[in-house]
């Protein structure tokens, strides 16, 4: 029997199919309706949303505390009106919201009036009678040129008649736009913050919806509860006018800074700018093709600067300033005819095994107000002759250059190169060993190391000499190893490194050995003697101990984000037994019968050992030659266990005045070192 064929069964199948591919097209039409139809608007405003645009607002400043947690430098808030224009803002909506600001805020102060400039007139005259404008270039001319040519030869051909004569509240709305023309699309802009009244605050902030791209807000001032105390070294930062310095303009702005941000310019706000700047708010602005923002989100929070603790006591820091202050002040009004030339008396403090810095004072005397001025930045930007301070870097560059033997003797007798001035010590000082060449400060000692040094070893009176000038490089060098004429590397925008004198010829290397020849900074002279006390190991002198990461809380320190930790820059290449020689020749120079610093020192319940210096100097006075002298005096203290370290200069007094305002100086800051530290134990108990 044949079987039946299933032919029925096919076209059932095929209608089935295309039911189903009906039913999916159909399906997929509605929805394309209701897309279309339904959504198409929202929808086409999530397609035109296709930029996003990423603006940063300031934080304040990281603060600045004492080694003792004392606020040094903090912020103050202000209020601040500022601008932020969307994309594609005009000159006319410009105009328009500074029309409306001007009927909130004050902008007719001189300095703001002052900077209006003939063009921000013009510019003025051209949005209000834009069509007269227009009609002063025809239509060939204009066809030549690009529209800001355009644009330039109209504000050209507005006459400086047609720009005179605004009132004082056109001005106003002048001075106002002229702020607004800074702002950058998405990034805000100052327009006044420095005066801005509690009245104003709140006008504008109530009318902020008639005010487009206008915000009342809070900026932050620097404050110096200790006013001018340290503030040579704490620095200053810009103004909002100023913004980002223009120098080093590509340079900040590389690191996502704005134009009107404000940056350290000087001193420790300047060293310290990457951590004092803390990082911005960052808001992610969403806007439409045509510049309209659609929606913002904070993808970066803000969070205000680190701040710096120093290693400065600025009680301790105040006390040295008024010392020598008060010492320079008593030695000019004393000897007012000899020393009319004097000015300044400097004063660096520190600790020699760490490197931090205790104080750093600068006083200089205005004879104009007759006032005494802060000047601390002196103590690293100018270099003096220090005279016979430097002999214990003399007497060891002997021993290591194997000039010189520990122990050995000179007759010290005025000396003379043929064809120079004789050369001696204050007095002929007799035969003087090392011990004896620092106790009673030989300078004939020095000057037969420096003759030896440059292989003159049969010198005789008034007789030319054999010197190799090579030897000035190795007695420089030697000094460099103790940071004399060389950067010593404080944390510092600047410091100067001191003259290097380029003649050489053996008697100024003579003077060159008792430190009068190059000159060095007060700093330097610190660094020195804190290396002969610290065994020889020079460090790095610092003014910031540590950065401790913000905290929200006004009256507590974060946690430390970096502690500055005692760095060695090098060891002197001099056998430990030669300083320890060194080392007992400065404590004689202070504690021992014959000691020039023995007079002022002696019994001196501190234990401090040094060496004192004078050097020859001369200055002119409204074209009047002086012969002058340079005071120096460095030192440490406890000698067989320093903890702290000083050097002082004194500048242009008058020659053989006979006053010892170094020693007094040092006597006082010592004296208010210990009391200090006492003060501290107490405390702590």
């Amino acid at each position: 029997m044949k079987k039946k064929k299933k032919r029925a069964q096919l076209p059932f199948r095929l209608n089935l199919l295309f039911f189903v591919v009906f039913l999916m097209f159909s399906i997929l039409i509605i929805q394309l309706g209701i897309v279309q139809i339904l959504n198409g608007e929202s929808y086409q405003t999530e397609i035109d949303r296709t930029i996003q645009d990423v603006t940063k607002i300031p934080v304040p400043r990281g603060k600045v505390f004492d080694r003792n947690h004392n606020v040094v430098v903090d912020n103050k808030p202000m209020y601040s009106i500022t601008y932020t224009p969307q994309k594609g803002v005009q000159a006319k909506d410009k105009l328009e919201v500074a029309e409306k600001l001007a009927e909130f805020i004050s902008m007719d102060d001189e300095k703001r009036i002052d900077a209006i400039t003939p063009r921000n007139k013009r510019e003025y005259w051209y949005l209000k009678n834009e069509e007269e404008a227009v009609k002063r270039l025809s239509e060939e001319e204009a066809a030549d040129l690009k529209n800001a040519e355009q644009y330039n030869l109209i504000l050209e051909r507005i006459t400086d008649e047609e720009i005179e004569g605004f009132t004082d509240e056109e001005l106003e709305v002048i001075a106002i736009k002229r702020e607004l023309d800074k702002a950058s699309a998405l990034t805000p802009q100052i327009v006044k913050n420095e005066d801005v009244t509690p009245e104003e605050y709140a006008m504008i902030a109530e009318h902020l919806s008639d005010l487009p791209g206008i915000n009342a807000t809070t900026d932050w001032d620097r404050v110096y509860p200790y006013e001018d105390v340290f503030n040579s070294f704490l620095g200053s930062i810009t103004s909002q006018e100023q913004g980002i310095l223009a120098e080093r303009e590509q340079y900040y702005l590389a690191r996502g800074y704005s134009r009107n941000d404000r940056v350290g310019r000087s001193g420790l706000e300047e060293q310290y700018e990457d951590v004092l700047r803390g990082r911005k708010e960052q808001i992610e602005y969403t806007t439409s093709k045509s510049g309209t923002v659609i929606d913002s989100t904070v993808i970066v929070p803000g969070e205000r600067g680190k701040d710096l603790i120093l290693t400065v006591d600025m009680d301790f820091q105040a006390e040295v300033d008024e010392i020598v202050g008060d010492e320079l002040s008593k030695i000019i009004r004393a000897h007012p005819y000899a020393n009319r030339h004097m000015e300044d008396a400097l004063a660096v403090v520190m600790n020699p095994k760490t490197g931090e810095i205790l104080a750093m004072s600068g006083q200089h005397y205005n004879r104009e107000t007759g006032e005494v001025e802060n000047a601390a930045f002196k103590t690293i930007y100018d270099a003096h002759r220090p005279g016979s301070s430097v002999k214990g870097a003399t007497i060891l560059a002997g021993y290591e250059s194997g000039v010189i033997v520990p122990g050995q003797s000179f007759n010290d007798q005025k000396m003379k190169i043929r064809g120079t001035p004789a050369k001696g010590s204050y007095n002929n000082l007799g035969w003087v060993n090392d011990y004896d060449a620092l106790r009673r400060s030989s300078n004939v000692y020095m000057f037969y190391i420096a003759l030896r040094m440059g292989g003159e070893y049969n010198y005789s009176y008034d007789k030319a000499v054999d010197f190799d000038p090579a030897a000035f490089q190795e007695m420089r060098n030697y000094f460099h190893q103790f940071g004399l004429g060389v950067k010593t590397g404080i944390d510092f925008p600047f410091e100067s490194t001191g003259y290097v004198g380029n003649e050489r010829k053996a008697g100024l290397l003579m003077d060159y050995a008792i430190g009068q020849y190059d000159t060095f900074t007060t700093l330097q002279l610190a660094q020195y003697v804190s290396t002969i006390a610290n065994d020889g190991y020079r460090v790095k002198p610092h003014l910031v101990q540590e950065i401790r990461n913000p905290v929200p809380y006004e009256d507590t320190l974060g946690s430390v984000y970096r502690r500055q930790e005692t760095e060695v820059l090098n060891r002197i290449d001099m056998d430990n037994s030669e300083i320890r020689r060194v080392q007992e020749g400065f404590r004689q120079v202070f504690n021992a019968s014959g000691g020039t610093a023995r007079t002022h020192w002696g019994n001196n319940p501190h234990q401090v050992a040094g060496k004192t210096g004078t050097a020859e100097n001369e200055v002119f006075v409204d074209g009047v030659k002086y012969d002058t002298e340079n005071l120096s005096l460095v030192g440490y203290a406890p000698y067989n266990d320093p903890e702290v370290a000083f050097a002082i200069i004194v500048p242009n007094i008058g020659k053989n005045s006979g006053d010892s305002v170094n020693h007094k100086i040092g006597k006082r800051i010592m004296d208010a070192y210990f009391d200090s530290k006492e003060h501290e134990n107490e405390d702590e108990e």
